[in-house]
């Protein structure tokens, strides 16, 4: 006889209750922007406070080694804190830091990059690279929620997968701004939200467009009905269609963006930086600080759709591009052609498995990468193969930025330069660019 058994509980874990109402004294401030105070030695974590601040909170969860707590009230404010210029900035998970001045934003991203990089930077000078504070943002994912005949549109919560339903995105370009509430409004009076899983917001050269992901198949009436509506607005609309992991777009609707006197032609769900002003800087200060000649040959790793390669090829003798996706580098290869520029070669390749010899066959002078957050580690050991005299590495982790220096330092390499660049203003992230010498 088969024996019963009884089925298997599961325990949720029970939320603690909130603790009493105590008065802290802030005295630091975390890379995601919470308040750092200690009570009785014990650190707690406090969002929404800043240091210098006398202020009332509650201990929401208490650890073994900090708490965290929920701010009540602030006794005694900073001489920084400011009102956020954004009326979701509470409830809202995309900004950080709109309470803070924009000086001591920077001050506090400057302080929490030089610990990342505390082993590097022994007396190299943390320069800065940063522009406007609002309204930098291209390009946006917009969150679509359909629940009970109600819709929400806006971005993920503080700390929360909810969405927040929002009115407006002071970061947003004042572009994106106006058609995001006019998407928003055109939406509450459709069924189409149901058949939508989130909207892509993006400004450039070419203009705007609005690309809308389908979770399920619509009418051709449905269709016409918001191309007309595109039409009115004066922006361009792309359909990703359901089941699928990009839009379709013929060649005269790819999108396209201008740098210095360069076209770059993409693909909308391409990676762009989103901030174009910021991203003018960033290249041009990568040029000053490689000071390349028409002697050098520059191997741009992660190139992308040639954000960097372009320019290169401008100044060196010959630039190679690595990406790993066949779209880009096809796209970066026309990007060449339609610029007029033939120094330039690319090449399909996942670099974090290792590589055929025919990046060991040419005379490679200086290294440009530009990882994603996981940093370039499985490629470290071709690079110095290599032997490049400089490496410019540019990332938007500097976790991963420091473990990959300090292993290149360890092998003959010594840090020169290292800029903080603010391309995402009233958040905690930060981009790093940093150049490294070959020793001799």
């Amino acid at each position: 006889m088969r024996r019963r058994t009884s089925p298997r509980r599961t325990t949720t874990p029970k939320q603690q209750p909130m603790g009493p109402i105590q008065t802290f004294v802030v005295d630091g401030l975390t890379h995601e922007a919470k308040g750092v105070a200690r009570l009785q030695g014990k650190v707690t974590f406090i969002e929404g406070a800043l240091p210098g601040e006398t202020v009332e909170a509650q201990v929401k969860k208490a650890g073994r080694r900090f708490d965290e707590a929920v701010l009540v009230n602030i006794v005694e404010p900073s001489a920084y804190r400011v009102e956020p210029s954004c009326q979701h900035f509470n409830v809202c998970g995309g900004c950080s830091f709109q309470h803070l001045a924009d000086e001591q934003q920077l001050n506090a991203k400057s302080d929490w990059l030089k610990g990342q990089l505390r082993n590097l930077i022994t007396t190299q000078e943390l320069e800065q690279l940063s522009d406007k504070p609002n309204g930098y943002r291209r390009r946006a994912r917009i969150s679509v929620d359909f629940k009970k005949g109600r819709m929400g549109f806006g971005f993920r919560g503080k700390a929360s997968s909810e969405i927040i339903s929002i009115e407006q995105c002071v970061v947003l370009t004042p572009n994106l701004q106006k058609v995001f509430l006019s998407l928003k409004h055109a939406l509450l009076k459709s069924d189409l939200v149901e058949a939508l899983g989130h909207v892509e917001l993006l400004e450039d050269t070419k203009g705007v467009s609005v690309l809308l992901r389908l979770t399920s198949s619509i009418s051709d009436e449905h269709e016409k009905a918001w191309e007309d509506w595109a039409e009115r607005q004066l922006v361009a609309l792309y359909w990703q269609a359901p089941k699928v992991s990009k839009a379709s777009v013929a060649p005269e609707k790819m999108r396209y963006y201008e740098l210095s006197d360069l076209r770059l032609k993409y693909h909308p769900q391409d990676f762009i930086q989103v901030n174009a002003t910021m991203n003018q800087k960033m290249v041009a200060q990568a040029m000053d600080w490689l000071s390349l000649d028409k002697h050098d040959v520059v191997l741009d790793l992660f190139c992308g759709v040639g954000n960097f390669s372009l320019p290169l090829a401008l100044h060196a003798q010959s630039v190679i591009g690595v990406e790993v996706q066949d779209t880009m580098v096809e796209a970066a290869r026309e990007n060449a052609r339609a610029n007029g520029l033939e120094n330039l070669s690319f090449v399909a390749a996942d670099l974090t498995q290792p590589v055929n010899s025919e990046f060991f066959e040419q005379a490679i002078t200086k290294v440009l990468l530009d990882p994603p957050r996981a940093g370039a580690l499985e490629f470290l050991d071709s690079i110095i193969k290599i032997g490049p005299t400089q490496i410019l590495y540019v990332s938007c982790n500097a976790s991963t930025l420091a473990r990959d220096a300090e292993y290149l330092v360890a092998k003959g390499y010594r840090v020169l330069r290292v800029s903080l660049m603010d391309m995402f203003p009233q958040t905690s992230h930060v981009e790093t660019m940093m150049l490294l010498q070959k020793k001799k």
